[in-house]
């Protein structure tokens, strides 16, 4: 048994496939149309979207100036991870992304796990987008005297939470902390009734869904034009927000550079790489680039460093133009250039913000068909996931249910849920790759024409975890006493057992971490991936345990469907058998 659902799919298999033009059964196959600038201008239109426009205030707000560093980290794990995923894509040019990686790696159950997790990632993920897309235009619409009412552009569950923080900050007489959720409030009272059932969905979200969902049904050339145009204009926007802001600066601001220390930094782990997903998409195109083994690595690498770079510089013109403790609001970057006088540009950062967030819905509504199809080819999922469209030549069923999975959704989750549980799914997914960059080598010397520079790992990943240790011991006192003690001592109230409880990530992070090392120094494993394995698996930690429960609770049910399903329909193992 344990055989069985470990079997993997050769490389060679896997090219072998891909040079026969892996068709639908029907003649046909996908278009290859993209290089390296459109493959960039993907990435982009990922990356820079719902995160910079939405939740990188709330970010700001927690670690003060200082977030640049969270910026910083968050693009180390993501480079590390890139790295892995750019020789990955070498290797194996299909579109299956970590699925067809780990397929390769690891074996079918592996892929089967993180292909149902990239569900978590891109279809998931894209309910928050569609969401955070609805505000944005529901905010632009506001600024120039249009007004969508309340209860037809907000979501069912986040208005009744919202509710739920209002009377339970009123009773405990946090006025202050009310006022934050008076309006989600006034929205649940307010609203018309079906019995004593509000009636609230989130329309633009769910037009917004269907708008772009046929735009990527009719074709990736399509998809293309509309990516390449949006990722121009927020550019242009993005440089003149920087540009403009820079001259607004007030350095004192800028102190204390860390208000909140280092704690209040990490506080951002979920907004500030929730604002980085995106560049591993554009591996789910791998079938549509024209030369995948040369630009898909290209891609990557120059969207993810323009992102950074664009990332830093809005961070450090957001928290130098107005203090960050005035950055926890939804508009934050056009609130910042409306406190200066500046309503145009905040007028076009609102409408930036609208086109932003359209991109990054486009282009998970691009890889997430693309991942049903390649684990349909495998038989993994129903043979009608891997049908092209005979015009269009898409996956055609796979694109209309992701369009329900993210549209239907919208209308009610609140987005706060999703949002943590999209981090940590495209983490695992990150940890994983490298992971398998780690197990591939010595399993298979297939040549590609990219591979992560090998650096041997055997004495330098001891003597990085011994440097760590040390530098924590004299930055932060007490602190190995307090953790191993179950002391909690921002909240010494708090019982050992509840400590213990908030802990589990981080002990299940120490364990793997002295793993690796071990692992590492007996079979001289190569140190960038295991950087980035452990660096993902860190702000993986960050996410807290109820994220943790609820991922797992996810996998729980991706399981169910496989030893249900796919186990049974394996092409691969009706091959070995």
């Amino acid at each position: 048994m344990a055989r069985d659902i470990f079997r993997k799919k050769s490389i060679e298999k896997i090219v072998a496939d891909s040079k026969a033009g892996l068709d639908d059964g029907h003649g046909v196959s996908l278009n290859r149309v993209l290089g390296v600038r459109d493959l960039t201008a993907l990435g982009i239109a990922a990356i820079i979207g719902a995160g910079i426009f939405s939740t990188v205030g709330k970010a700001c707000f927690d670690g003060g100036p200082g977030v640049i560093f969270l910026f910083i980290i968050c693009a180390v794990a993501c480079a590390f991870s890139a790295l892995c995923y750019a020789e990955f894509a070498s290797r194996i040019p299909m579109s299956g992304s970590a699925y067809t990686y780990s397929y390769a790696a690891f074996g079918e159950i592996i892929a089967w796990i993180i292909g149902w997790d990239l569900v978590m990632e891109y279809a998931v993920g894209n309910v928050t987008v569609a969401i955070s897309w609805s505000g944005n235009l529901t905010s632009f619409l506001h600024n120039i005297g249009l007004h969508i009412p309340d209860f037809l552009s907000t979501s069912f569950f986040e208005a009744k939470n919202g509710n739920t923080q209002y009377l339970e900050k009123m009773a405990s007489h946090d006025t202050a902390g009310a006022a934050d959720f008076l309006d989600l409030h006034n929205i649940w009272l307010n609203s018309p009734h079906i019995g004593s059932i509000p009636f609230i969905l989130n329309i633009p979200a769910l037009a917004i869904t269907v708008f772009v969902t046929y735009l990527v049904y009719i074709g990736i050339k399509e998809s293309r034009r509309a990516s390449n145009l949006m990722v121009l204009f927020k550019l242009l926007v993005v440089v003149a927000v920087i540009a403009v802001g820079f001259y607004y600066v007030n350095p004192a601001n800028w102190v204390p550079f860390l208000p909140n220390k280092f704690a209040g930094v990490m506080k951002g782990v979920s907004a500030v790489f929730f604002a980085y997903i995106g560049f591993d998409a554009i591996s789910t195109t791998a079938e549509e680039c024209k030369n995948p083994q040369r630009d898909l690595p290209r891609g990557m690498f120059y969207s993810l460093i323009i992102c950074t770079v664009l990332y830093i510089l809005i961070a450090l013109v957001l928290t130098g133009m107005v203090n960050y403790s005035k950055l926890n609001t939804s508009d934050f970057l056009a609130r910042a250039f409306n406190e200066r006088g500046l309503n145009i540009l905040g007028g076009i950062i609102a409408l930036s913000a609208v086109v932003a967030t359209t991109s990054v819905l486009l282009v998970f509504q691009i890889g997430q068909p693309r991942i049903w199809m390649s684990m349909s080819r495998d038989g993994l999922l129903p043979p009608r996931f891997s049908r092209l469209h005979p015009k269009f030549h898409t996956p055609s069923f796979a694109t209309i249910i992701t369009g329900l999975v993210v549209g239907i959704p919208s209308l009610f989750l609140d987005s706060a849920l999703v949002t943590d549980l999209c981090s940590i799914g495209t983490l695992f997914a990150f940890v994983l790759v490298c992971g398998g960059i780690l197990i591939l080598p010595r399993t298979a010397k297939h040549e590609g024409k990219f591979r992560v520079p090998y650096i041997n790992g055997k004495y330098l990943i001891p003597l990085i975890l011994g440097a760590a240790i040390v530098f924590i011991q004299i930055q932060f006192p007490g602190f190995f006493k307090n953790f191993f003690g179950l002391i909690d001592a921002d909240h010494p109230n708090l019982s050992k057992g509840d400590v213990f409880h908030e802990r589990i990530p981080y002990f299940a992070f120490t364990l793997l971490v002295l793993a690796i090392t071990i692992a590492g120094f007996i079979k001289n494993y190569s140190l960038i991936p295991v950087l980035g394995l452990i660096s993902c698996f860190y702000l993986m930690t960050e996410l807290g345990t109820t994220n943790w429960l609820r991922f797992l609770i996810w996998l729980v049910i991706g399981l169910v469907i496989y030893f249900s399903y796919s186990n049974k329909n394996s092409k691969l193992g009706k091959e070995v058998n």
